[in-house]
């Protein structure tokens, strides 16, 4: 089949998650988004050209990588000007019919894989189009203990709000592991979930269409009877349209629920309490949403527990001063592996350009866990890494007579050039060598472009 004889989809990039930006939509006295949407007209919200426009740059902007029809971002733009007028067209005539998504395995770091869906390029960005007009219903419904794709809030703000409550005496931690929660979403279920809000029939089928579409695993078609795999627009709605039931259910009953998506920790003062409520919980999840909970690593601990409580990379500590966020070890451990191979002296590269890859790794990083109290941490890895980049400049020196020469370029007196660059020992230890360190200089190094990690921690807190 080619591109232009593609069967009825658009074409705007693939996310994570819903439009959480530039929401529409009044809201009532009792400070709820007003249901304006819920009529017939929801359709045509959805087709609106300004949202699908909105939907394209959307999906662009995430980058995503093509569906089974191998239609890229650049591709799908002139394909949806030829078709501007009959995609629409066929999508209210109910005539549209999303293909299947292309599924991409993803090695998790405990073992296992996650298994993404890629939908193509115009399936992503008519789920977009839904979801933006499907989230200002749905946002205001939502639990205030659901943070995960939802606009104006993170997975950081998650974990503090763990804090306040173990402040408050809410030290128990249940943790709750759901097995392959988007795999496993009840299709009846959630349908009508999505029924009791939109009321509009031609978007819950829609929605059930996309649900409904199948994966396409080494060329065979699979039909998906339940689940929605992640990977399109859709599905973090959806998924938090699903469990929301979970969230109100235990909020009703008193319960301190935090969720991202299908991390899931649940507060008790005692861990007694913890082990009736590990219990309800799965009662409730099991038997009204029929999920399926992985009982050997949904657990009750404590808060404080440095190795067996960790959510979203995150863990707590108690000092003198209180309660406090801390980077999981499996967090930091991951993030300095990374920083191996980013610096691995095997690689040949020029080491200004290793310098801004590990700049572009950090800040991002930190971008993530910079909330963490870890300023000790920090001043560590800078040690460690201004010693890495020692390490893989004395390797790209190779020869003696060459390290001989750039030691005395760098000041060292040729006495003692020649004592290190003649020395035997292997590479680690030589960059802590005090000639190597006195040539190869921390203000060297910064002015090589390494920036300092504890500078970087620190701006962020500064500026927090």
């Amino acid at each position: 089949m080619t591109k232009a004889e593609y069967p009825g989809n658009g074409g705007y990039p693939q996310m994570d998650n819903a439009e959480h930006e530039e929401y529409a939509g009044a809201r009532s006295a009792d400070g709820r988004e007003t249901k304006e949407a819920d009529g017939a007209d929801l359709l045509e919200r959805i087709l609106d050209r300004e949202n699908l426009n909105r939907a394209y740059k959307r999906v662009k902007a995430n980058k995503g990588a093509p569906g089974i029809d191998g239609m890229t971002v650049e591709d799908a733009l002139p394909w949806l000007r030829e078709h501007r007028e009959e995609l629409p067209d066929k999508i209210r005539r109910g005539k549209y019919k999303p293909q299947p998504v292309r599924r991409k395995e993803i090695p998790k770091p405990d073992g296992g894989v996650r298994k993404l869906g890629i939908p193509t390029v115009v399936d992503r960005i008519i789920q977009q189009a839904i979801a933006q007009q499907l989230t200002p219903i749905f946002e205001p419904l939502f639990s205030d203990g659901s943070y995960g794709y939802r606009p104006g809030r993170s997975a950081q703000m998650a974990i503090q709000k763990v804090k306040e409550y173990a402040e408050q005496g809410y030290t128990t931690a249940v943790l709750i592991d759901l097995s392959k929660y988007f795999d496993t979403l009840n299709h009846d279920l959630l349908m009508n979930m999505v029924r009791e809000e939109v009321k509009d029939k031609r978007v819950v089928e829609l929605v059930k269409r996309f649900l409904k579409s199948g994966v396409m695993e080494d060329g065979l078609r699979i039909r998906t009877e339940e689940g929605s795999p992640q990977g399109g627009p859709l599905s973090p709605l959806l998924a938090n349209i699903y469990l929301n039931k979970f969230d109100r259910e235990m909020e009703g009953r008193g319960v301190h629920v935090i969720r991202y998506a299908d991390d899931i920790v649940v507060l008790a003062r005692t861990p007694r309490a913890g082990e009736r409520l590990l219990e309800s919980s799965r009662r409730y999840l099991e038997g009204k949403l029929k999920l399926r909970m992985n009982m050997e690593k949904s657990k009750v601990v404590s808060v404080y527990a440095k190795r067996n409580f960790k959510f979203l990379g995150f863990a707590l500590g108690k000092g003198k001063n209180g309660v406090f966020i801390r980077t999981h070890a499996k967090s930091l451990q991951k993030a300095k592996q990374k920083l191996k191979e980013l610096t691995s002296r095997s690689q040949g590269r020029n080491v200004r350009v290793v310098m801004a890859k590990v700049k572009v790794y950090i800040r991002g990083w930190l971008g993530y866990f910079g909330i963490a109290d870890m300023r000790n941490t920090m001043k560590e890895w800078d040690q460690w890494l201004r010693r890495r980049f020692r390490m893989y400049i004395w390797k790209q020196w190779k020869k003696p007579r060459t390290r001989v020469q750039n030691l005395m370029k760098l000041g060292l007196a040729e006495w003692r050039a020649h004592e290190v660059a003649y020395s035997r020992k292997a590479y680690w230890r030589s960059a802590r060598h005090a000639s190597v360190q006195t040539a190869i200089s921390n203000k060297r190094l910064a002015q090589a472009g390494l920036v300092s990690v504890l500078d970087l921690y620190e701006s962020l807190h500064l500026c927090g």
